[in-house]
C-alpha cells in the first residue's frame, strides 16, 4: 500500500493532504490563503483552523511534498508560500487515483453507484 492510499484508516490526513495539494495545484499560497480558498472552493464544506492546517503545511513541508519560502510583505511582516514540488504534483496525482477509486467503493458499499 502506497502513502497515498485512501483507506478508512487514514481518511482524515489523506482528505486534508488532498485538499491542501490541489489547492496548491494552482499555484502558490500563503496558509492564510490556502484556508480561504478551501473554504471558497468547498462552499464552505471544507475549512481548516490554523491549528489544524500549520501543522498539516509543516509536515508535507517535512516529506518534500510542498516547499515552503518565506517573503516580506511590507506591514504585515515575513510570511511563508507554499507550492508543490515535482514529487508533490506526482503525490496529489496518486491520490487523485486512490480518491477516486475509494469513493467508488464507498458508493456502491452505500448504495450510491446509480447516484
Amino acid at each position: 500500500m502506497s502513502k497515498a492510499d485512501v483507506t478508512t484508516q487514514n481518511l482524515t490526513r489523506a482528505c486534508n493532504e488532498a485538499l491542501i495539494l490541489s489547492a496548491l495545484a494552482d499555484g502558490s499560497r500563503h496558509g492564510y490563503q490556502l484556508a480561504l480558498d478551501m473554504a471558497e472552493r468547498s462552499q464552505g464544506y471544507f475549512g481548516f483552523k490554523h491549528g489544524t492546517l500549520y501543522p498539516i503545511l509543516h509536515k508535507l513541508e517535512k516529506d518534500g511534498l510542498i516547499e515552503g519560502v518565506w517573503s516580506e510583505e511590507g506591514p504585515r511582516g515575513k510570511r511563508k508560500s507554499y507550492a508543490l514540488t515535482a514529487r508533490g504534483r506526482r503525490y496529489a496525482q496518486e491520490q487523485r487515483a486512490s480518491w477516486s477509486a475509494f469513493l467508488g467503493h464507498f458508493a456502491r458499499a452505500v448504495g450510491l453507484e446509480n447516484a
